[in-house]
């Protein structure tokens, strides 16, 4: 019988991720029907020497996928100021860009299996895998740098725009209010969200899809995670009871109300 690994410690953060350890300078976590998929991006990523992500190490006793460790910190809730001041903003972008360029020549296997719940996805053919989570609990710093994605369980093939708006949904952010941590209360969202696109290199023809994407994604986004809520339960189900639907419909409120702000700002 499998027993576990010793030395092993809880790894916290993740909202839906369960099980998550580190044992020394690895960490081990479940597997889906999306890891073998996950792992061939990779290992893809590692030979193209893109050092940006975790390496795989392989498949432990009990089952569980093996990644190298990712020295740095990664921010928890609430947000701590190095996470959240510009530099961070243009860091992540960068560090966004440098991964879809390095993943571009990436062809996935025909019966690679992504992430099956998330309709939230881009209109048109893909461009690329892309990350599709890039919140800051799945991104790692050293010395208030971002160096590093973590937490691939939601990459799919989808467009450089899909992903560099769903990363600007958390980074700017685009939020009520209401719902933001506390450091990014009061903060010029259309400013930030400027300088997201500015640090990725996003066209002008680009940011004038971006607006139109956010509000997309936000209806997809309510539909998807109620779904997720439903067939998966866990930690989707406590999101949505802890009131994920009611702050997506805040944000599309918000995205609304401030159009012609954010719009000028971009274009």
């Amino acid at each position: 019988m499998p027993v576990a690994v010793d030395g092993e410690v809880p790894l916290s953060g993740g909202d839906v991720t369960e099980g998550v350890v580190r044992v020394g300078d690895t960490v081990r976590r479940p597997v889906g029907a999306h890891t073998a998929a996950v792992h061939g991006l990779l290992r893809f990523l590692e030979r193209s020497g893109f050092d940006g992500v975790p390496r795989v190490l392989g498949v432990d006793g009990l089952g569980r996928e093996v990644l190298g460790w990712v020295d740095g910190d990664v921010p928890h809730r609430p947000l701590p100021a190095y996470a959240v001041d510009e530099s961070a903003v243009r860091g992540v972008a960068g560090l966004l860009r440098r991964y879809h360029d390095a993943v571009a020549a990436y062809r996935p296997p025909d019966d690679a299996v992504w992430d099956e719940l998330d309709a939230s996805n881009a209109d048109g053919p893909p461009e690329l895998v892309g990350h599709c989570d890039v919140t800051p609990e799945n991104v790692v710093f050293r010395d208030g740098v971002p160096v590093a994605l973590i937490d691939f369980d939601l990459a799919r093939p989808t467009t450089r725009l899909y992903d560099v708006v769903t990363a600007a949904r958390h980074w700017a952010p685009l939020a009520d209010p209401a719902d933001r941590d506390a450091v990014l209360y009061d903060v010029d969202a259309g400013r930030r969200l400027r300088l997201f696109c500015d640090a990725y290199g996003l066209g002008r023809d680009d940011r004038r899809g971006v607006l139109p994407l956010a509000r997309a994604r936000f209806e997809r986004s309510y539909a998807a995670m109620r779904r997720r809520a439903e067939r998966l339960g866990g930690g989707w189900a406590r999101m949505w009871d802890g009131g994920a639907g009611e702050r997506i419909r805040r944000a599309q409120d918000w995205l609304d109300l401030h159009w012609e702000d954010l719009d000028a700002h971009l274009v």
